[in-house]
């Protein structure tokens, strides 16, 4: 989708800007005697969209300095009397590129499949895409060669003329070690208020002129919803200020989640009275259902395409009210739960007594083994690949038996991963996801893979909004980073620290809940439905590509596999990215022809 292009004629910039998502405040413009910004989305408040983007462009406008891009969810084009800035936020929920060739930039479009329209087709992303469902968000690359994704958090600069000047990369944050436990044992409660003052800005910045909350019943998307009823009470809203959006299952396991959901309906109305349910019917949903025009129309590859037929059914509901933002609960579990990986630092810092200690608690907080535990916290961030080619040679005999996270799907064919950077294209993925200190590096990881925002922003400009997540805010994840173990883990309790920030507010049934039905049934459901579909669909492919990349006999065969309920999460993530690419390529064909 091309809200923003910026070209050139005669030597002069020229910016374009989609009127109709201007007309729905998707994008503002704001000028200045220092120049002219052009945001997409919102910076600091949605509700200050003007304000914002006139702080952006006053805090880049002297040359030569280049301060830390401000918070918010946007993508942003600064056109200065001497140059020109891109840039999008650290948490990179709205998407940027610019074409470039021999130093120059040509056009920068916040759509690559525009920029790249006509253009050779990069394998070496595709390697990078397949070895895990977040990896296309994070690096530069993109499905098309000389065009290039600028980073959350970078900036790039370009002179008047077009010439790449520079470009300055994310800031790292810092990691530090964390503090030890203060005296008394006071610092989870302390740990448990900051959440709660971080998590209240974060809902508050985010809070429109009608704001939908994403209502599961669990202990995310309550606390979210139920912050925000506070925030809009607290300032006298009016009726239709806060929808609360739910999908509903009359059958089958999710149709368990419907107490919950009632009661946290309930309390969220006990604080806004005004607040407005909607329960959307989503018991005929399953996965996959037309999954050619959701796969097959992204401007990227979009490995959550296969869910995307809920979410487009709630999002059309919320967009039918006039919702002008929609929050989530997204990111909560890797981002406010205890962090595992903390157990990796321990083992690398030859604390090994803690870990002994730790690692049991851990295991019986959890109901597994401590074997179980250390393999997958500190054996395996540490030596990633050789874990997962040992986990295949121990169970063979089917395609997706031990198929991890980045080990080659055996459906790549081998002479494309090695003609084309696969392994590098792993190595390069593991130390995103792990790092050199995987305790940190499971917050940027988390960043990139805990929000379903390709969806969002493909249907932006039919919904007249964008999906906001206040758990992957850039204070609360800042926070989490610096807070020790202590404060966090409780053995059986899954975000402890959620829970007391949230102890007076939540119903006592969804505090107290450690476990939430997953989407399974729904999975389980598309498979049945359409597997023979999605089968066909791969035979069939007409983008030479899909041949050359796999052998589709291979991965028809994983398909039925996971039709029959074999292998685990991280196999059907290989198989959902591989089929929605192949869609991806066919949505090429027929855009083409």
């Amino acid at each position: 989708m091309e809200a923003v292009r910026l070209g050139w004629a005669g030597g002069a910039p020229e910016l374009r800007v989609a009127k109709d998502m201007a007309g729905r405040g998707l994008v503002t413009t704001v000028s200045s005697g220092a120049g002219t910004a052009t945001v997409v989305g919102w910076v600091g408040s949605f509700r200050d969209r003007v304000a914002g983007a006139h702080r952006l462009l006053d805090a880049f406008a002297r040359p030569g300095t280049v301060p830390r891009p401000p918070s918010g969810d946007y993508a942003a084009v600064l056109a200065y009397r001497d140059r020109i800035l891109l840039m999008r936020d650290e948490s990179a929920r709205i998407p940027l590129f610019y074409r470039e060739s021999d130093g120059r930039v040509t056009a920068v479009s916040t759509s690559a499949r525009r920029l790249g329209d006509g253009a050779e087709l990069e394998r070496r992303y595709f390697c990078r895409y397949l070895t895990g469902n977040m990896a296309q968000q994070h690096t530069e690359l993109t499905p098309f060669t000389g065009v290039h994704r600028i980073l959350g958090g970078e900036v790039v600069e370009l002179s008047r003329t077009g010439r790449l000047s520079g470009r300055v990369p994310p800031r790292v944050p810092a990691v530090r070690e964390p503090s030890p436990p203060a005296s008394g044992g006071r610092l989870p409660g302390a740990a448990a208020k900051d959440l709660r003052r971080a998590l209240e800005d974060a809902v508050a910045r985010r809070l429109g002129t009608m704001t939908a909350c994403h209502v599961s019943g669990g202990t995310d998307s309550t606390s979210v919803a139920l912050l925000a009823a506070r925030v809009l009470a607290a300032e006298g809203g009016g009726p239709g200020d806060l929808v609360l959006l739910s999908g509903c299952f009359g059958g089958g396991e999710l149709a368990g989640e419907r107490p919950y959901l009632d009661e946290a309906v309930e309390e969220i109305r006990r604080h806004a009275p005004a607040a407005r349910p909607v329960i959307v019917d989503a018991g005929d949903v399953a996965d996959f259902d037309d999954f050619r025009h959701h796969a097959g129309s992204s401007d990227e590859p979009h490995a959550h395409a296969f869910r995307a037929p809920f979410w487009s059914r709630l999002h059309a509901a919320a967009a039918e009210l006039g919702c002008d933002t929609l929050l989530t609960g997204c990111g909560a579990d890797p981002v406010v739960d205890a962090n595992p990986f903390h157990l990796h630092r321990l083992a690398r810092t030859g604390r090994l007594r803690q870990l002994s200690r730790q690692a049991h608690a851990w295991a019986q907080g959890s109901e597994r083994g401590v074997r179980e535990i250390v393999q997958a916290y500190v054996m395996r961030p540490a030596l990633p690949l050789a874990a997962e080619r040992i986990g295949m040679l121990a169970r063979r005999g089917s395609v997706l038996g031990g198929l991890g996270v980045f080990g080659r799907p055996p459906w790549l064919r081998s002479g494309f991963a090695r003609a084309h950077g696969y392994r590098a294209a792993g190595v390069a993925e593991t130390r995103f996801v792990f790092g050199r200190a995987p305790e940190q590096s499971l917050y940027d990881a988390a960043n990139y893979l805990a929000a379903p925002d390709p969806l969002s922003w493909h249907r932006a400009r039919q919904d007249g909004y964008f999906l906001s997540h206040p758990f992957l805010d850039r204070e609360v994840i800042a926070l989490m980073r610096h807070l020790p173990a202590e404060a966090t883990f409780c053995p059986g309790r899954p975000k402890a620290v959620l829970r007391e920030a949230m102890a007076d507010l939540l119903p006592a049934r969804i505090h107290d809940r450690a476990v939430k039905i997953p989407f399974n049934e729904l999975y389980a459901r598309g498979l049945r439905a359409h597997g023979d579909e999605l089968v066909d669909l791969c035979r069939s492919a007409r983008h030479p590509l899909v041949e050359e990349m796999f052998d589709v006999e291979t991965l028809c065969r994983a398909v039925r596999e996971a039709r029959l309920g074999m292998g685990d999460a991280y196999s059907w993530d290989r198989v959902n990215s591989s089929l929605a690419l192949v869609m991806w390529l066919e949505g090429l064909v027929s855009a083409g022809s």
